[in-house]
């Protein structure tokens, strides 16, 4: 365990923001005991009614918004309407909150204004916290092998592109547990691909950038489309990407992070019809932890005892046999950001 960490704090990078609506639009404030931040990525979900997902990072700017359940194209939308010093503010869109509907907001600093990155074939625009492992990037496809900067220092571990300018692509997903061919999409249920090379050009990210193939359906590098790519690279006592096994027992596996986790993502990649289940401790101030939405579904928070986990000062330990967390002998990618490193949880 490293006896100091980069990242002492995850409140001053990384927030859960829960909030009621106000029809015609508000301000969302993720201060939390006088620590905040000025927000670069915002993923928005209602939760007492079915709506889409809806994602605004500085880089694109507002208002324009992706959807991360569905394979739409951007939009303008100013349900993000601004990045805020201490948050953000959504608007009138008629997608926005309406008096009275729950909703959270979960916000990731990045860089701020972004920069040109020549590291890679293609010119890319990036916002990196290389701090936090962090880093919102875009750029326009070739549909031939290239390469693109990602502005982190260090090799990205999970990697999460939409193409902006055409609908009826996918979201689709790198992350180190498949490999370099292997890929899985944001948006659906289905299994993680494998032996496949048009979308990462069958090589692993460097420090500096990540590789695409020909991708002949354009999802992540079709010819003159525009496409954002979220980035994750594993910081110690702040963020984790990797993989579990399940057992099959409500004793289920413990996960350990390093440090007490504040919003956790994770997806059975072996078998298909396993949704993407997001959980955080805004939502679920005490274990077991029961409260989930799902990235590729628009249906309102589910609460069910079926779905237990306790988050940990240093890890998740999951307690549900269910298929979408611990069905026997599968396999489970995650990504997780921290409240506090190990070294400053308390249990709850």
């Amino acid at each position: 365990m490293p006896t100091t960490y980069a990242i002492p704090d995850g409140r001053t990078v990384m927030a859960a923001t829960t909030f009621t609506g106000v029809t015609g639009g508000g301000s969302v404030v993720n201060t939390v005991n006088g620590v905040g931040f000025q927000p670069d990525f915002v993923w928005m979900k209602c939760r007492s009614v079915g709506r889409n997902h809806e994602l605004a990072d500085s880089v694109r700017g507002t208002p324009y918004a992706l959807f991360s359940n569905v394979t739409n194209s951007e939009t303008s939308d100013t349900r993000v309407s601004a990045f805020n010093s201490n948050g953000f503010s959504y608007g009138t869109n008629s997608n926005s909150a309406v008096t009275g509907d729950t909703e959270v907001g979960w916000q990731w600093k990045a860089g701020g204004t972004a920069v040109s990155n020549t590291a890679g074939s293609i010119t890319s625009s990036v916002s990196a916290n290389t701090t936090a492992g962090f880093s919102v990037v875009t750029y326009t496809g070739t549909g031939a092998n290239a390469t693109v900067g990602h502005g982190l220092g260090v090799a990205p571990q999970m990697i999460i592109v939409k193409c902006r300018s055409n609908a009826s692509t996918n979201w689709t997903v790198y992350h180190t547990s498949l490999g370099n061919t292997g890929y899985i999409y944001l948006n659906l249920t289905n299994a993680a691909g494998t032996g496949y090379s048009g979308f990462w050009n069958s090589t692993s990210p460097t420090s500096s950038v990540f590789s695409l193939g020909s991708d002949v359906d354009g999802y992540v590098n079709g010819s003159g489309r525009t496409n954002v790519a979220y980035c994750v690279a594993s910081v110690a006592g702040f963020s984790s990407v990797g993989s579990y096994t399940g057992n099959g027992s409500t004793d289920g596996p413990f996960i350990y992070f390093g440090f007490r986790p504040r919003w956790f993502m994770c997806k059975r990649s072996d078998t298909a019809g396993n949704d993407w289940v997001i959980m955080d401790t805004s939502r679920d101030t005490y274990n077991a932890s029961q409260k989930q939405l799902y990235a590729d579904l628009s249906i309102a928070e589910e609460v069910n005892s079926l779905y237990d986990r306790d988050f940990l000062s240093n890890g998740i330990k999951i307690r549900t046999s269910t298929a979408s967390a611990n069905a026997s002998s599968s396999t489970y990618i995650y990504v997780a950001f921290a409240e506090n490193p190990f070294k400053y949880a308390n249990a709850r």
